[in-house]
């Protein structure tokens, strides 16, 4: 029987069984012989010095091993820890307990490590801290006149500055026939995935650790801790098999990763800490951000002028940045722009990469300033998309590797029934709500980094794949188990897929819907080392069947290699295992993108969102009925994971749109609803009818699959066309995010 590829089939994830029943493990939640728990204590000022911490009372409980803090935290490198982190931007990153200075709001300021959870976290409530406060600063708006051009860093590579200026925009823009600007604000969010954040760190002795960290890459955390403590990297350990969320939040290594290690190390035994919620609101968030748009077009609704503005926050000691103001030019052609990005310091932590960081804030006041010139050209603003479409990315003057977005907009129209739309704003109703109709385009990056993959061909006829990759939910697990069965012509059950370990082969950090093309085509370079030697030793079988022929004339399926022209004429992984005198065959391989191909082209997943909107006429009470995404994210390997990506992403881009908000009270410098109670995001009665389509597309150059990340792209298009449809239902512009009830009353 001929094997059906797995590559397109909807596979149910393979680790779900373990993951609804309890049996999959998290980070907190592994044990060792004594283990110790340790409870942070954090800075309830903004900003000075510590000038009291009394342990005293903690410490007088019996079963209270050690409060740490600045006064006694053990000596770490004093080299610089942006080597030691992937994801770190330009300047100092924070040092846990260096000294006594405090530099924001919930700063960890010490640790209680005592024999349980319950007693570490009540002697935290004992310890007495007294401080020195100094002027401080939180709020970007009054901030904007210090604002600056970010420093330049490392990573740079993956969020490149704003294009050049391009022709004479103001001139341009005077000269329009149709004009709209405006000034948006988007509030400070914070991540909030289901598992909070836990290190377990199991001391083996000898310098030797075992870690379980809540983390989006293995590597990353092996290399900060080692670094940081002075350890041999094959001494340190990092192991995360089951990641509960991070979308970003677990880029970089967290605090209570240094912590853990940090008292394992100096107690000489294991330690687990776990953050607690309201702790989840202590490090990186979405920034504040304050954008300008000015777009003109002429009569004939031709877009000639783009200015796109941004001033995000970030923190005194590093320059974090978002890719905010480039996606407009790379979507409409326009021959005059000016884009610019400025960074204002503030008394806060570094924000740190939210799911589809820069794109989900840029592209609002993009795709709302795009709506509003509709309207002033009295042209639909689906119709105003397709006047405004492009084969090449402008900004660079590059054509795209592929581009399919012109389906996105007909198919998803097609399927929303956007030709029902009446254009006049407050002119539909279903009874006492006020019904409304929005459309958005939706654009991320399409990259792949380097990574290692092995493939080991066992005794058995097993397929074992090494990766150390996480999967953070998204389905990697399943999906790599169907690109490395593919390649070799194996029936999923055939493969095993072992990821989640730093001492795997080298995986960058999971992020920036980058993983299934960096990882995948890693796998499928180890698959075409693998290949060759499968064969080689099929060919140099005595009395073998393949004797004398080359590698271009087989193909490996059915878990064997056959002749192309006679599936009959074969050798099967098995008779090849058994002439290698029953050893295992391996193949271990570096993939690298293809740099010089590749800056030839623009790469990018494309989407466009619609979107219905009821509105309470006299409550303001807003409600997404109805959604649909169409999607072009190239080959997609697994439609069903890949349809619940889109969803997810279309959850959050409601949530970003219509609920999701840190508080912040500037006077104290205090995020307020450090809660998921208060920290309002959508629940199973805040979502309706959403659905997804995958546009086909084919792209032979983006990567060796041809695979386009899918994790930001539902996401990113869904805010703006929010706006839009509140806009279409009551005739207010809003453009600020979130948008409340009380901004309709």
């Amino acid at each position: 029987m001929t094997l059906i590829p797995s590559i397109g089939q909807p596979v149910s994830r393979l680790e779900g069984y373990q993951k609804v029943t309890g049996a999959a493990k998290y980070a907190g939640e592994y044990k060792a012989p004594g283990m110790l728990y340790g409870y942070v204590v954090n800075s309830t000022v903004t900003k000075g010095k510590i000038t009291r911490f009394d342990t005293a009372k903690a410490m007088s409980l019996p079963g209270v091993v050690e409060v740490f803090s600045h006064l006694n935290r053990p000596s770490v490198g004093k080299f610089s820890l942006q080597y030691a982190d992937m994801d770190a931007p330009p300047g100092s990153p924070f040092r846990p307990l260096q000294d006594d200075e405090i530099i924001y709001n919930g700063q960890p300021i010490g640790l209680v490590v005592a024999e349980t959870f319950e007693l570490a976290r009540y002697a935290a409530t004992l310890v007495e801290v007294e401080y020195a406060t100094e002027f401080f600063q939180t709020d970007i708006r009054p901030n904007v006149n210090s604002a600056r051009s970010p420093k330049i860093g490392m990573a740079t590579m993956l969020k490149p500055p704003p294009p050049k200026p391009k022709g004479d925009f103001q001139k341009a823009y005077d000269a329009s026939f149709a004009k709209s600007e405006g000034e948006f604000y988007h509030s400070t969010e914070h991540h909030n995935p289901l598992e909070l954040f836990a290190t377990t760190t199991i001391y083996e002795g000898d310098g030797k650790l075992t870690i379980y960290d809540k983390t989006q890459g293995t590597v990353n955390s092996q290399l900060y801790v080692a670094n940081i403590f002075g350890l041999k990297y094959k001494n340190v350990r990092v192991i995360a098999p089951y990641v509960g969320g991070a979308f970003g939040s677990a880029l970089r290594p967290q605090y209570q990763l240094f912590m853990s290690v940090m008292a394992a190390l100096e107690l000489k035994r294991s330690v687990v800490v776990t953050l607690d919620r309201s702790q989840m609101f202590t490090f990186g968030h979405r920034p504040q951000t304050i954008q300008t748009t000015q777009f003109g077009a002429d009569a004939d609704g031709k877009v000639n002028a783009l200015h796109h503005a941004a001033i995000g926050e970030t923190s005194r000691f590093e320059d974090y940045t978002e890719v905010v103001v480039n996606w407009a030019h790379m979507i409409y052609p326009a021959e005059n722009t000016l884009m610019q990005y400025k960074l204002v310091e503030l008394d806060v932590f570094s924000p740190l990469d939210m799911r589809a960081p820069g794109g989900a804030t840029g592209m609002h006041p993009i795709e709302t300033t795009m709506d509003d010139l509709a309207y002033k050209l009295k042209i639909d603003p689906l119709h105003l998309r397709l006047i405004n479409y492009s084969e090449n990315d402008a900004s660079l003057n590059r054509p795209y590797s592929s581009k399919e977005l012109m389906q996105c907009y007909l198919q998803g129209a097609e399927k929303f029934g956007w030709d029902k739309r009446d254009p006049e704003p407050r002119s539909m109703r279903h009874g006492n709500k006020l019904v409304g109709y929005g459309m958005a385009t939706g654009i991320w990056e399409a990259n792949s980094l380097p990574a290692r993959a092995e493939m080991i061909l066992t005794k058995e006829g097993k397929l074992q794949v090494n990766s150390a990759v996480t999967d953070i939910g998204t389905g990697t697990l399943t999906v790599m188990t169907q690109v490395a069965a593919d390649e070799l012509g194996l029936p999923m059950e055939d493969v095993i897929f072992s990821y989640g370990d730093s001492k795997k082969p080298f995986a960058p950090i999971q992020g920036g819907s980058f993983t299934v093309s960096t990882i995948g085509s890693a796998i499928k370079a180890a698959a075409g080392s693998l290949r060759k030697k499968l064969f080689k030793k099929a060919a140099s079988m005595k009395n073998g069947m393949l004797k004398g022929l080359e590698l271009e004339d087989v193909v490996f399926k059915n878990g064997r290699i056959e002749l192309k022209t006679d599936p009959l004429t074969f050798v099967t992984y098995q008779d090849i295992i058994a002439e290698n005198n029953n050893e295992p065959i391996k193949a271990l391989k570096f993939s690298v993108p293809n740099v010089l191909k590749l800056k030839k082209y623009s790469r990018a997943t494309h989407s466009a969102a619609f979107v219905e909107v009821e509105v309470d006429e006299e409550l303001g009470v807003i409600n997404v009925t109805r959604a649909v995404t169409a999607v072009a994210a190239g080959k997609i390997i697994n439609p069903k994971t890949a349809r619940s990506q889109i969803l997810g992403g279309m959850v959050w881009g409601i949530s970003k749109a219509i609920r999701e908000e840190t508080i912040t009270d500037h006077r104290l410098g205090k995020y307020m609803n450090q809660n998921l109670g208060e920290y309002h995001i959508p629940v199973h009665a805040d979502i309706h009818e959403l659905d997804v389509i995958f546009v086909e597309e084919n792209d032979d150059i983006v990567n060796a699959l041809g695979t386009k990340g899918v994790g930001e792209i539902g996401l990113v298009a869904m805010p703006p066309a929010i706006a839009n449809a509140i806009f279409h239902a009551t005739g207010k512009r809003i453009n600020h995010l979130p948008i409340h009830l009380n901004d309709l009353l």
